[in-house]
C-alpha cells in the first residue's frame, strides 16, 4: 500500500516559483500514474497535472499550461510539480495521488480513478 507524502508548499510572491514533491517510502511509485490536484475551501477538487507511469504522457489543466511541469524521477521515487510564474489564483491545497492503469501511458484528471492520496500541502501566492 502506498503512503504518499507531499512537501514543498509555502508562501510565495506572485511571479515566484515553488517545487512540490510527492514521494513514497515503499519505492514503488514508478508503477503508478501520478496526478496533482488542487482544492480551494468550499470547492470541488480539480486536476492540475498528471503523468503516466512511464513518464511518456503528461496532461496539464489549461490554467497552468506553460507555467507548471510534472517531472518524475523514478530513481528517487519522486514526482514533482514545478510551479513557475505563480499567480494569486493558484493559492490552494495541493495533493498528489496515485492510480494504477493497464497501460503505462495513461493518466487522468478524474479523482475517482485515484486510489492513494497524500495529505496535501498548502500553497499561498500573495504579496
Amino acid at each position: 500500500q502506498l503512503q504518499l507524502v507531499e512537501s514543498g508548499g509555502g508562501l510565495v510572491q506572485p511571479g515566484g516559483s515553488l517545487r512540490l514533491s510527492c514521494a513514497d517510502s515503499g519505492f514503488t511509485l514508478k508503477y503508478y500514474a501520478i496526478g496533482w490536484f488542487l482544492q480551494v475551501s468550499g470547492k470541488e477538487r480539480e486536476g492540475v497535472s498528471c503523468i503516466s507511469s512511464s513518464g511518456g504522457r503528461t496532461n496539464y489543466a489549461d490554467s497552468v499550461k506553460g507555467r507548471f511541469t510534472i517531472p518524475r524521477d523514478n530513481a528517487k521515487n519522486t514526482v514533482y510539480l514545478q510551479m513557475n510564474s505563480l499567480k494569486p489564483e493558484d493559492t490552494a491545497v495541493y495533493s498528489c495521488a496515485a492510480m494504477t492503469s493497464l497501460v503505462n501511458f495513461y493518466c487522468s484528471f478524474s479523482p475517482k480513478e485515484y486510489k492513494y492520496w497524500g495529505q496535501g500541502t498548502q500553497v499561498t501566492v500573495s504579496s
